[in-house]
């Protein structure tokens, strides 16, 4: 359903098992990071009545994954700790299309942020299936669901403002650009990307 070109390397779960802290840490902040990117959304176009109306509940439900994974942090004694860079992300805004429409810009923000949600909702599949901590499984679980939901709605709101021929076209090229992008990805387990 999620039609990643590259699933993540199956190294990876046991890689993030042994540095769980470091997963809950890295998460806590990717769900700050998806509640902003929507803010910021409806911030730089606040035309748009669809846009507004999909992503403000996401906006709710970002954060709310924020404060589960807080407390799944507390629950362990574990602090929050810093934030860190994604190069996951980073490498995914360093492949945007500039020029075009403004829909075409908007379409490609939509794009990242679908991608982003995917990639999240792959990984927390795995991990609830894989890992061997009962709690963290239903957690990620939980999590998966909602995740997929999210990715759903990026490209449907991309649907909304562009021809639906672009999105098919577009959408393919970045599965393809983050499929590169997973390839060249050093395997952390200390990332939840």
């Amino acid at each position: 359903m999620l039609g990643l070109k590259l699933p993540t390397d199956p190294r990876w779960v046991n890689i993030a098992e042994k540095n769980i802290a470091e997963i809950l840490i890295d998460h806590a902040y990717c769900e700050q990071k998806a509640a902003s990117s929507c803010i910021s959304l409806i911030i730089q176009y606040p035309e748009r009545e669809k846009l507004r109306e999909v992503l403000m509940p996401v906006v709710s439900e970002e954060w709310a994954h924020f404060r589960m994974v807080i407390r799944e942090l507390e629950k362990r004694g574990l602090a929050l700790g810093k934030p860190r860079k994604d190069e996951y992300v980073i490498q995914l805004n360093a492949s945007i299309r500039h020029g075009g429409t403004k829909d075409q810009q908007l379409g490609e923000r939509l794009f990242i942020n679908a991608l982003i949600e995917a990639r999240s909702c792959e990984r927390f599949r795995i991990l609830s299936q894989e890992i061997q901590d009962d709690s963290l499984k239903e957690f990620y679980h939980e999590l998966m669901i909602s995740e997929a939901g999210h990715y759903v709605n990026f490209i449907d709101l991309a649907k909304e403002y562009l021809p639906v021929e672009y999105v098919k076209q577009r959408w393919n090229e970045w599965l393809e650009i983050e499929a590169n992008i997973i390839t060249n990805l050093e395997i952390r387990g200390d990332r939840v990307h």
